[in-house]
C-alpha cells in the first residue's frame, strides 16, 4: 500500500490525496443526481396516481343513459327477475326493463352472473339496430343508486343493484295480448297478413345482420299505436355462429321452439324461420297452439311425431304453404326470412277469406277444437 496517497483513486490507477478532492463540484454533481432521481421518482408517482383515477373512472358506452333524466313509472309486466314499467326518459315516453338482482345475499352468484350477461348481450345486439319492425333502443344503465321509480303514493324510491334497459313505448301491447283479444272474433285477412308482414320483415332485417332472436313468439312483438309490429326482447339473442356446432341447447320459449334446438342440436336462425310459422298461425287462429300438452309430451310430439298445429280448412293455401314450409322438420328446407316476405307479399287480400267469411261477423266454425269462449 502506497501510505504516502492514501485517498481516492484515480483515472490512471494512482491515487489522490483527500486534500486535493473538490468537494464543491462532487456536491453539486451529487445534488444534481439527486434532483434527477427525485424529478423521476414525483413523475412516476404523478403517473401512478393518474392511473388509479382512471382506472377508478367507468368506461362510458354510447349508448348509457343520464340517470338523472329518467323517471321510471308503474309496472306494466312481470316477470322472475325483474320488470317493465312505464317512463319518461328526456320527455319522451318509454318502457323501461329492470333486471333486478337484489340485496346482497337475495340471489345466487349464479343468478347474479347469468343476469348481468343477459343485460350485456341483450344490449351488445339491440344498441345497433334500426328497422320500423324492432322496438326502437334507447339506452342503458347499470347505475341503480342514481334511478327514480315513482311509487303509487307519489313519493320516489330508488332500487339497488339493477340493469336498466330503456326503449321506446309502445301503447298497443303485445301481439300476443292482441290475439287474445280477438280469440273470439277473429282477425280480418288482410290484417293477419299486415302482421305476418312486419313480424316478416323484422325478422329478415336481423338475419341480414347475422343476428338470430332465438325466442321468437308472440308475447315478444310489441304493437305501436298504428298495430305495427316490432321486435322486442333481445335477452338470449347473439350473432350467428359461423360454426353451427357453437349454437347449441335450449334456448327459447317452449311451443315455439324448433325440434333441432329441443333436441340440443346443433342450429342457426332457421330456429327464428320455424318460430315465425308458429306465430303465423298463431295470428291467423287468435288461439294458442298445443294447450293442453305437458313439456314433456310437446317435445317428444314435436321432435319424434312431427307435431305441428292443426291448421283449420278455412285457411287459404297460399297461408298455409307459409306456415307448413316454416316449421319444416329440416332446417335446411325452412325459407330464408327474406323470401318469406316475398311469399307474404304475392298474397292477394282484396277478396278477404280466412278465418271471417264475408257473410258473418264473426270468425267460422270450422275450428272448434281451439276456438274461444
Amino acid at each position: 500500500m502506497r501510505e504516502d496517497n492514501g485517498g481516492v483513486g484515480g483515472g490512471d490507477g494512482g491515487f489522490v490525496r483527500a486534500d486535493q478532492i473538490d468537494l464543491k463540484s462532487v456536491d453539486e454533481q451529487l445534488q444534481r443526481h439527486l434532483s434527477r432521481a427525485w424529478t423521476l421518482e414525483k413523475k412516476k408517482q404523478q403517473n401512478e396516481e393518474e392511473e388509479e383515477e382512471v382506472s377508478e373512472i367507468p368506461v362510458r358506452h354510447a349508448w348509457e343513459i343520464d340517470a338523472s333524466k329518467l323517471v321510471i313509472k308503474s309496472v306494466i309486466a312481470r316477470g322472475t327477475f325483474g320488470t317493465v314499467h312505464r317512463g319518461i326518459y328526456d320527455g319522451q315516453d318509454v318502457a323501461v326493463k329492470l333486471l333486478d338482482w337484489g340485496e346482497d345475499g337475495h340471489r345466487t352468484q349464479f343468478e347474479v352472473t347469468a343476469i348481468r350477461a343477459a343485460f350485456s348481450q341483450e344490449v351488445s345486439v339491440w344498441h345497433k339496430l334500426d328497422h320500423p319492425n324492432v322496438t326502437k333502443f334507447i339506452g342503458a344503465t347499470m347505475v341503480g343508486s342514481e334511478l327514480n321509480i315513482q311509487k303509487d303514493n307519489g313519493h320516489f324510491g330508488t332500487p339497488h343493484n339493477v340493469c336498466c334497459v330503456i326503449v321506446e313505448y309502445l301503447p298497443g301491447g303485445t301481439l300476443k295480448n292482441f290475439l287474445i283479444k280477438n280469440r273470439r272474433k277473429k282477425l280480418a285477412f288482410k290484417v293477419v297478413i299486415q302482421l305476418a308482414l312486419d313480424l316478416a320483415r323484422g325478422l329478415s332485417y336481423l338475419h341480414s345482420k347475422k343476428i338470430v332472436h332465438r325466442d321468437v313468439k308472440t308475447e315478444n312483438m310489441l304493437l305501436d299505436k298504428n298495430r305495427t309490429v316490432k321486435i322486442a326482447d333481445f335477452g338470449v339473442a347473439r350473432v350467428e355462429a359461423s360454426n353451427p356446432n357453437e349454437m347449441t341447447g335450449e334456448t327459447g320459449t317452449l311451443g315455439y321452439m324448433a325440434p333441432e334446438v329441443l333436441n340440443g342440436n346443433p342450429y342457426n336462425r332457421k330456429c327464428d324461420v320455424y318460430s315465425f310459422g308458429i306465430c303465423l298461425w298463431e295470428t291467423y287462429c287468435c288461439d294458442m297452439p298445443y294447450p293442453d300438452l305437458s313439456f314433456s309430451e310437446l317435445t317428444s310430439a314435436v321432435v319424434r311425431q312431427n307435431l305441428r298445429p292443426e291448421i283449420p280448412r278455412c285457411c287459404p293455401s297460399s297461408i298455409a304453404n307459409v306456415m307448413k314450409r316454416c316449421w319444416d322438420a329440416n332446417s335446411e328446407k325452412r325459407p330464408e326470412m327474406e323470401e318469406v316476405v316475398s311469399m307474404l307479399e304475392a298474397i292477394d287480400t282484396s277478396k278477404g277469406g280466412g278465418m271471417i267469411p264475408l257473410d258473418q261477423s264473426q270468425g267460422c266454425f270450422c275450428f272448434r277444437r281451439y276456438r274461444g269462449p
